[in-house]
C-alpha cells in the first residue's frame, strides 16, 4: 500500500520496513498533526513482528525532545522498540492542548504506526496527563470483539469530576510552530467541534479500534478525576490552563500551546474509564511522595478496575511522573509490559 493509500494517522511516508531510527509526522483522526520518533530494540537479529514496542505519552508541558521523555525512552530502548511523541499542543505537534481529551487521539495514531511498522505487540504507558491519556484511549479503542457503547456507562460516572470544578479547560486548533506547510490542524475546535460532541469520546468508540488498541497498559501518576485542586501544584496548573495570562505563560514559558475553550461535555473520567479497559492488563503505578496528586488517585483507579487484570504499585519515595522515575522502576515497567503485552 502506498503513503497515498494509507489511514489518516499515516506517518508521512516513512520507510515501510523497521530497520533503524526513524521520524515521522503522524495525522490523527482529526486532522492534527503529530510528531513521532521511533527506536527500534537494540537487540541483533529480531524482526518486529517478536519485539514489544512501548508507546509512551508524556506529561504535561512534555514534549518528544525534552530531556525526561528521552532518559525514560533510552531507558525502555535498553529492553524493547520505543515510540515517543508530542501530544497536541506540545513541541513540534500541532493543535492546541485539550489536557487529556482529544489527546487519545494522538496516542491512537502512534499505536497504529507502531503495528504498521511491524509490531504484533504493543503496550502503552502514560505518565501523569499521559497515564489519563492511556487509560481512557484503551477504555475508548477496544479491540473489535470487546467493543462496548459509552452510553452503558452512567453519566455522572463519566465526569469523575472532583468538588470545586473550574471554569473550561479546553477549546480550538492553532498553527504548528515551524511544521511544514502541508500540516493540517483539525478542522474544528478540539471540544466544539459538531463531530465530536464536545470530546473525542464518541469519535474514538464509534467502530472497532483498527490497530489501535493496545495490548497492555501502563498508567504512571495518573489522576483518576478530573478538576482536581486539591494541591498547590494543582492549583497553579489550573490557573495555567483556565486564566488567559497563565496560558500564556504556558505558551511562553512552558512552551505548551493551550485551547482556551471550556469541555462542553467533559470527557471519559479515568476512573470511569478503568473498569472499561479489561481484558487488556493495566498496572497502575504511583509514589507515595507524589506532590500532584495523593494516594486517593491510584487507589481509585485500582478498586475501579478489574482486580483479574491488574496491578497497583505504590512506589516508596517516588515523586511525579517521568521526571522522577529512577532506571529501577522504568526497568521494571518495560519488563512488566514485555510480560503481559
Amino acid at each position: 500500500m502506498t503513503c497515498a493509500g494509507e489511514a489518516q494517522s499515516a506517518p508521512r511516508c516513512p520507510s515501510a520496513v523497521a530497520e533503524g531510527e526513524q521520524r515521522a509526522m503522524l495525522l490523527t483522526d482529526d486532522g492534527v498533526s503529530i510528531e513521532a520518533r521511533y527506536q527500534p530494540s537494540p537487540g541483533p537479529g529480531s524482526e518486529p513482528s517478536g519485539r514489544l514496542a512501548l508507546v509512551v505519552g508524556h506529561g504535561f508541558s512534555g514534549a518528544l525532545e525534552r530531556p525526561a521523555l528521552r532518559r525514560v525512552a533510552s531507558a525502555f530502548q535498553q529492553r524493547t522498540a520505543v515510540i515517543t511523541f508530542s501530544f497536541r499542543g506540545h513541541g513540534r505537534s500541532g493543535g492546541r492542548s485539550t489536557v487529556g481529551d482529544r489527546e487519545v487521539l494522538d496516542l491512537a495514531a502512534a499505536v497504529r504506526w507502531a503495528r504498521r511498522l511491524g509490531h504484533r505487540r504493543v503496550a502503552t504507558v502514560g505518565f501523569s496527563m499521559g497515564g489519563s491519556v492511556v487509560i481512557r484511549q484503551a477504555a475508548l479503542y477496544r479491540k473489535a470483539d470487546e467493543i462496548q457503547s459509552l452510553q452503558d456507562v452512567h453519566q455522572g460516572e463519566r465526569t469523575g469530576r472532583s468538588p470545586g470544578r473550574t471554569d473550561g479547560v479546553l477549546g480550538s486548533p492553532e498553527d504548528v510552530p515551524g511544521s511544514p506547510a502541508e500540516v493540517t490542524d483539525a478542522p474544528a475546535g478540539p471540544i466544539d467541534g459538531a463531530a465530536s460532541a464536545g470530546s473525542a469520546d464518541s469519535a474514538a468508540s464509534a467502530g472497532p479500534a483498527d490497530g489501535a488498541a493496545p495490548d497492555a497498559v501502563v498508567a504512571v501518576s495518573s489522576p483518576a478525576r478530573w478538576y482536581y485542586r486539591g494541591t498547590a501544584p494543582m492549583r497553579r496548573l489550573h490557573w495555567a490552563i483556565t486564566r488567559p495570562t497563565g496560558r500564556l505563560v504556558s505558551r511562553y514559558g512552558l512552551r505548551t500551546r493551550i485551547d482556551p475553550g471550556g469541555w462542553v461535555v467533559d470527557p471519559l473520567s479515568p476512573v470511569a474509564a478503568a473498569p472499561l479497559v479489561a481484558p487488556t492488563p493495566l498496572l497502575i503505578v504511583h509514589g507515595d511522595r507524589d506532590p500532584y496528586f495523593p494516594l486517593d488517585h491510584p487507589r481509585m483507579l485500582a478498586s475501579a478496575a478489574d482486580p483479574s487484570t491488574s496491578e497497583l504499585w505504590i512506589e516508596p519515595g517516588y515523586g511525579h511522573a517521568e521526571t522522577a522515575a529512577s532506571p529501577e522502576l522504568l526497568a521494571r515497567i518495560a519488563d512488566w509490559a514485555a510480560a503481559h503485552a
